[in-house]
Parts: structure tokens; C-alpha cells; sequence
């Protein structure tokens, strides 16, 4: 997301080179990444990787690539209603895909995902755009982001009802202050065989040690020492127990939602090198059951999975 934003067309072309070197696989974008910066820059980021895989022709086979659809594009036709409004129509959806696979300079798109659910489309039409694309070889899986329970069930079953495989994940706000999704998400996933990829695993920066960087001056920016200092007790309990366990506090986040069998893998979005770096290390870290259990004192969730967490 921060690629031909924060992050340079050269720092972002390094990080991704050095990602495939450490055996980091799967790239994930989408066609309105870099517009809100700047409304001439809607599908940069799209063409930013494109550009790079092009420079050598076996990057493409080497990345499973993903991108997403929902969000409003700017018209290249002032009369047509479908490209610059949010939705999942089956025009836009086709159109839009097509557009991705431009700028992507690919002919297929790895994974397909809705970018949100639209209230106002019924599934039958959706998945009537998706099973032209994939009948195309356009598309080759489908997934969804920033879906509730029940429409990952109706959205699945209606593409199940097709004869298609379905939803295969689903890319949710999800972190160790972020745990909402533990009550339907997470069990609805594990039910439906949907592989769950969380974004802002981190919670935008916020438990990459947090303390540490307001207290030596490196975050300066109001509303984020604000909401530091709201829980400081907190963070200084988590920081400690990173500290104590040898690990950094971004390395104790991300292996935290490594634990959960359920999670595919969490999605970074690094701006610098050494952001993406310092994530590594935690596909190597196992948490006991005291650490885990000590984590949910520390962020309590929402008591386990509904209805045992208010319910018998």
C-alpha cells in the first residue's frame, strides 16, 4: 500500500526483490492504492509491480499475485455510471479487472478479491462476473477483505452453488488491539476452509514499539503520541514482555497472529527496508501457552468466539 507513495519506485522495486529472495512469496495491492495521495496516481502501486516484474520475465511465475476490486476509479468516459462509483457490479468487476491486468502487465491475476462486501449487489451477480473472469483464465482464485461472517457464508455458498470453488480467504482488520473478528470471522474461516491474511498486523504502527519511539522522539505526530500515552501502562506491560522474551515488539505481533491456525499469513505493508526485515524473524518464533495466555491480559479479545463468549 505505501509503494509509489511513501516509498520510492527504487525502494519498493528493492523491497520486493529482497522478499522473493527470503522466500516472502505473496504480493498483495490494489487498484486504488496511491490514488487518495493524489487522484492522477489511482493503480500505481498495480503498475509499480507490474513495471518491476517485466524487468524479469520469471518474477511473474515466482509471485502469487493479488490484488482487489470495489473501490471507485476515475472514468475514462464521463457518460459511463460503473468505473468511478464503489461497488461490485458485474460490468465494473469485469472492467475493472481488466484494467488491474493492464497495468499488472500480466494475463492473470492469482487472487481476486472483493475490496469490501456491496450491500447493493446481489451475489448471483458478482460471481456472474467471477466465473466469466476465471472461464477467461483472467482470474484464478477469488477471495474477499472486510467481509462479516454471514456474507463470507452467503458470498461462499453462492459460488459453491455454481459449481466454483468459492471463497479461498478472506483479508481482515486484525491485530492484538484489533480482535473483534475472533467472535464470528475467525471460526467462520475456519468452518468454511477460507485461509484468513490479517491487514495492519501491526495496528498501523502502534505495537511495533510504540513507547519506544515516542519516548526517544522519533514519532512526534499528535494524534499517535496521543493515543500512546491513552493505554501507557499497556504498552509498557507488552514492550516489557517483549524485551523479556528477546523478540521485539513487532516481531511478538506478528508471531502472535502466526499462532492462530487459522491465519495464512499476516500482510505487511513496509515503507522502508528495514521495516519489511525486521519482520521476518517472527515466522521463526513459537509462543508457549504462558505467553499467549499473558498476551490476552494484556490485550484481552472479545472472550472467544461467539455465542460461548455471552452465550451457553
Amino acid at each position: 500500500m505505501n509503494f509509489g507513495w511513501h516509498t520510492s519506485v527504487a525502494d519498493s522495486e528493492a523491497i520486493m526483490e529482497r522478499a522473493l529472495d527470503e522466500g516472502v512469496n505473496f504480493f498483495d495491492t490494489a487498484d486504488v492504492y496511491s490514488g487518495w495521495a493524489d487522484e492522477s496516481e489511482w493503480g500505481k502501486s498495480e503498475a509499480l509491480i507490474g513495471d518491476w516484474m517485466q524487468k524479469d520475465a520469471a518474477r511473474r511465475d515466482r509471485v502469487v499475485l493479488a490484488t482487489k476490486v470495489y473501490g471507485g476509479m476515475p472514468r475514462k468516459n464521463a457518460a459511463e455510471p460503473n468505473r468511478d462509483t464503489a461497488g461490485l457490479s458485474a460490468l465494473k468487476i469485469i472492467r475493472h479487472c481488466e484494467d488491474s491486468l493492464r497495468r499488472l502487465r500480466t494475463d492473470r491475476i492469482d487472487l481476486y478479491q472483493m475490496h469490501h462486501e456491496d450491500r447493493n449487489c446481489p451475489w448471483d451477480e458478482v460471481w456472474q462476473a467471477m466465473e466469466t473472469l476465471t472461464r477467461q483464465g483472467k482470474v484464478v482464485y477469488v477471495g474477499s477483505s472486510n467481509f462479516a461472517a454471514w456474507n463470507l457464508a452467503l458470498c461462499h455458498q453462492a459460488g459453491l452453488d455454481r459449481n466454483l470453488v468459492g471463497l479461498v480467504s478472506e483479508q481482515s482488520h486484525y491485530n492484538l488491539r484489533v480482535r473483534q473478528i475472533e467472535l464470528e470471522v475467525v471460526p467462520a474461516c475456519r468452518a468454511l476452509g477460507i485461509g484468513l491474511i490479517p491487514w495492519s498486523p501491526l495496528a498501523g504502527g502502534y505495537l511495533g514499539g510504540a513507547l519506544e519511539k515516542v519516548d526517544g522522539g522519533r514519532r512526534d505526530n499528535e494524534g499517535f503520541v496521543k493515543t500512546v500515552e491513552e493505554i501507557r501502562p499497556q504498552r509498557e506491560k507488552y514492550e516489557g514482555l517483549a524485551k523479556e522474551l528477546g523478540h521485539s515488539p513487532a516481531e511478538l505481533a506478528l508471531a502472535w497472529l502466526l499462532s492462530n491456525d487459522v491465519v495464512t499469513a499476516p500482510i505487511v505493508g513496509p515503507r522502508t527496508m528495514e521495516q519489511f526485515t525486521s519482520s521476518l524473524p517472527a515466522t521463526e518464533i513459537a509462543l508457549s501457552d504462558e505467553t499467549l495466555k499473558t498476551l490476552d491480559e494484556i490485550w484481552p479479545g472479545p472472550g472467544g468466539e461467539a455465542p460461548k463468549a455471552y452465550a451457553w
